[in-house]
C-alpha cells in the first residue's frame, strides 16, 4: 500500500511540474488547467500519506561469513605417513538481523516530489516546489480577472489617421470628467506657414454602459501638408500621431519612405514571469524598444487582439468579452505602443470563438459588441460598393479600405461570412468572404488606382497560402476555389502594373510565399503575388515545423518558426526613375531583425478596363 501511494504521488508530482512547465512557458492550452488542479488533488493526500506511513526504519539483513582453512591429515604428516597435506575449508555463516535509518536521496526527493521520511525539510520543498506550480498557474490565469478587471480604465488611442483627419478612441467612465475636450497642435511647427497654438479639435460630451464607456473624436487636419500632431484630453491622456501622405503621394516626413507594421495574435504574461505585471505583454516591449527608429504610419493588427477562451473561459457574457479588451488597453506595456501610433484592425477567430466558422449565429453578436466599440468605430472607412465606381460605401460592413501613399488596403473580414470548415477544401460553393464582401473585394482589386498608388495591400487574418499543413482548413488552403478567382483578380492587378502584397497573421509563425501565375497564363513573371505571414506579437510559437511547399503554386520564401513574438515592418520607396516602386518586408523576432526582402511593383504589361465604364468622376479624380 505505501509503495502504491509513494508511485502514485510521484507519478502526479511528474504530471504537475511537466504541465506547468508547458502552460506556463510554452503554451497555455485551456484544458491543462483543470488536468493541472486535478493532478494537484491527487498529489496532495497520496503525498502526505505516504509520509506518514512510509517508515522511517529499513529491516536489515546482515550475513557474517568466516572462511577457515585447515589441514585434515595433519597427524599424518607429524608421524611421517605423508608428506601430502590435504587442505579443508569451514565456512562459518552467521546471520543477524538491524534496523537502520533509511538514507537520504535529496536529489530523488527533489526530483519526484515525493516525501522523504527522514527529512521534513527535504520533503517540505519538495512539496512546495508543487505548491510553486500550481500558485504560478492559477496567478496567471485569475490575477488578471480578481484584481485588474479594468472597469475604471481610462484611456485614449488613435485609430485611423488619413491625410484629412485622424480618430481618437476615448474611454471614461468618470462622468465627472464630463464633458471631455481634445486639443491638438502641430509638433515643432514652422512659422509663419505652421501653427503652433492649441486648437481644440472636438470632445466628448458623455459616454453609457453601452459602448462600455468609450467614444470616438474625428480630429479634422486641415492643413495642407504632412505633419506630426501632438493631441491632448482633458480627462488627462496625450500623444501625438502623424498625418497620412495623400494618396498617390510619398510622404514628406521620413525620408520620403512609407513604413507601416503588422502582426496578430497577443495573450498577457506568456512567457509566465512572476515577477510581470499580470497584464504583462513581453511582445510589445520588443515593439517598443524599435518602434522610434522605424517612422511607422500604423499597426495594421490582422486579429486575436483578444483570446476569449486563453486561458480559461470565464463565460460568454458581453463583460467578459468586454473585459478582455479592457485588460489590453490597461496593460502598462500598451502606452508605450499605442499612444503615439495609430492602430487599425482586423477581425479573427479569438475574438469570438476558436475556429469560428458560424457566421452571425451563436454568440457572434455578444462578442463583436466590444470589437466595434473598442476597434471598428475607429477603424478606417467601410470598403465601397461594388457597382457604385467606387464613390459609395458598403454601409455597415465590417471589412475596410483605404488609401494612403503609395499604396491601397483592403482588410478582409474572414469570420463573418465563411462557410463550415469542415466543406471540401475545393467546393465551388464553399466562401470565406461571402458573396458581397467578394464582389466588393474583387471590384477592388480590378480598380485603377490614382497616379502614383504602386501597391495593392490585402490585410487576411488567416494566412492565403496553403502551405501550412497543421489546420489547413481554417486558412485559405481550406477554400481553394475562391482563391483561383481572388489570385486570378490579383495577377490581373499586377499586369496592370500594381503590385499584389497579402499580410496575414493567425498561425504563431512567420512564412513569406510567392504566387506565380501559370507559366502557360496571360499574365507575366512580374504580376506574381506575395504574401508576408507574421504572428504572434505575444503568444506561443510550434517549436516544429507546419509549414512546406508541395508544389509549384504557393513557392517557399522564407519560413521561420521560432520566438514568442514577430511583426513585420514594411517600407515603400518610390525608386529614382519614379515609375517603379520598391517594398521591403522586415521581420522582427523576439525584437531582432531575422530576414528580409525587396519586392519590385511591375511594370504595366496591359492597360486596365474601366470599373463599370469612364466617368467624369473618374477622370476628375485621376483615374
Amino acid at each position: 500500500m505505501g509503495e502504491h501511494t509513494t508511485r502514485t504521488a510521484a507519478i502526479a508530482s511528474t504530471g504537475i511540474r511537466v504541465l506547468s512547465i508547458i502552460f506556463l512557458r510554452w503554451v497555455a492550452l485551456p484544458p491543462g488547467l483543470p488536468i493541472i488542479y486535478t493532478l494537484f488533488a491527487i498529489y496532495v493526500p497520496t503525498f502526505i500519506s505516504s509520509y506518514l506511513t512510509e517508515p522511517k526504519y529499513a529491516l536489515v539483513d546482515e550475513v557474517d561469513v568466516v572462511v577457515k582453512e585447515g589441514i585434515l591429515n595433519e597427524d599424518e604428516i607429524v608421524d611421517g605417513t605423508t608428506d601430502e597435506a590435504v587442505v579443508v575449508e569451514k565456512v562459518d555463516v552467521k546471520e543477524t538481523t538491524a534496523v537502520v535509518p533509511k538514507p537520504l536521496s535529496p536529489i530523488g526527493t527533489l526530483l519526484k516530489g515525493i516525501p522523504s521520511p527522514n527529512s521534513l525539510l527535504l520533503s517540505l520543498l519538495t512539496f512546495l516546489i508543487n505548491v510553486a506550480c500550481v500558485a504560478m498557474v492559477t496567478d496567471m490565469v485569475y490575477s488578471p480577472r480578481w484584481y485588474y478587471p479594468s472597469h475604471d480604465l481610462s484611456f485614449a488611442r488613435v485609430g485611423y489617421v488619413s491625410d484629412t483627419e485622424a480618430k481618437l478612441l476615448i474611454r471614461e467612465p468618470d462622468q465627472s470628467k464630463m464633458p471631455i475636450t481634445v486639443q491638438v497642435h502641430i509638433k515643432d511647427a514652422k512659422p509663419p506657414f505652421d501653427n503652433p497654438l492649441w486648437q481644440t479639435a472636438g470632445g466628448v460630451q458623455w459616454t453609457t454602459n453601452e459602448t462600455d464607456y468609450t467614444a470616438v473624436v474625428t480630429i479634422p487636419l486641415s492643413h495642407s501638408k504632412q505633419r506630426v500632431y501632438e493631441w491632448t484630453t482633458s480627462n488627462n491622456h496625450s500623444g501625438e500621431f502623424t498625418a497620412a501622405p495623400k494618396a498617390g503621394a510619398m510622404p514628406e516626413l521620413f525620408d520620403g519612405k512609407f513604413t507601416f507594421l503588422s502582426t496578430s495574435c497577443i495573450v498577457p504574461r506568456l512567457p509566465y514571469n512572476p515577477l510581470d505585471h499580470p497584464l504583462a505583454f513581453p511582445g510589445m516591449k520588443h515593439l517598443a524598444k524599435v518602434l522610434p527608429n522605424l517612422g511607422a504610419q500604423f499597426m495594421l493588427f490582422l486579429g486575436d487582439f483578444i483570446y476569449i477562451e486563453v486561458p480559461k473561459r470565464f463565460g460568454d457574457s458581453v463583460e467578459n468579452y468586454r473585459q478582455k479588451y479592457r485588460q489590453v488597453y490597461a496593460s502598462p506595456d500598451w502606452p508605450a505602443v499605442g499612444q503615439n501610433l495609430s492602430w487599425i484592425h482586423v477581425l479573427d477567430d479569438h475574438e469570438i470563438s476558436n475556429d469560428w466558422d458560424s457566421n452571425s449565429t451563436g454568440v457572434y453578436h455578444t462578442a463583436v459588441d466590444p470589437w466595434h466599440h473598442y476597434q471598428t468605430e475607429a477603424n478606417p472607412p467601410e470598403a465601397k460598393r461594388a457597382g457604385t465606381q467606387g464613390l459609395l460605401s458598403r454601409k455597415g460592413a465590417t471589412y475596410f479600405a483605404f488609401t494612403q501613399g503609395p499604396a491601397s488596403f483592403f482588410m478582409l473580414d474572414t469570420r463573418s461570412y465563411r462557410s463550415k470548415n469542415v466543406e471540401p477544401f475545393d467546393s465551388p460553393d464553399k466562401t470565406m468572404l461571402g458573396e458581397t464582401q467578394l464582389e466588393d473585394f474583387l471590384e477592388w482589386l480590378r480598380r485603377p488606382e490614382p497616379k502614383g498608388v504602386k501597391w495593392k495591400v490585402v490585410a487576411s487574418s488567416v494566412p492565403f497560402t496553403k502551405n501550412w499543413r497543421v489546420n489547413t482548413k481554417d486558412t485559405w488552403g481550406g477554400f481553394l476555389s475562391e482563391r483561383r478567382k481572388i489570385l486570378e483578380a490579383m495577377w490581373d492587378a499586377g499586369s496592370f502594373g500594381t503590385g499584389v502584397v497579402v499580410l496575414s497573421g493567425d498561425r504563431h509563425e512567420f512564412g513569406a510565399t510567392a504566387f506565380p501565375p501559370p507559366k502557360d497564363g496571360k499574365w507575366s513573371e512580374s504580376a506574381t503575388v506575395h504574401e508576408f505571414s507574421a504572428s504572434p506579437l505575444n503568444q506561443f510559437y510550434s517549436p516544429i515545423g507546419t509549414y512546406k511547399q508541395t508544389d509549384d503554386e504557393d513557392v517557399e520564401l522564407k519560413y521561420l518558426n521560432g520566438g514568442n513574438s514577430k511583426f513585420g515592418v514594411i517600407t515603400i520607396e518610390k525608386l529614382a526613375e519614379g515609375e517603379q516602386s520598391s517594398l521591403k518586408y522586415t521581420v522582427y523576432i523576439d525584437g531582432v531583425e531575422r530576414w528580409d526582402t525587396i519586392v519590385l511593383s511591375p511594370t504595366a504589361s496591359q492597360q486596365p478596363a474601366k470599373v463599370g465604364g469612364g466617368s467624369f468622376w473618374d477622370r476628375f479624380r485621376g483615374l
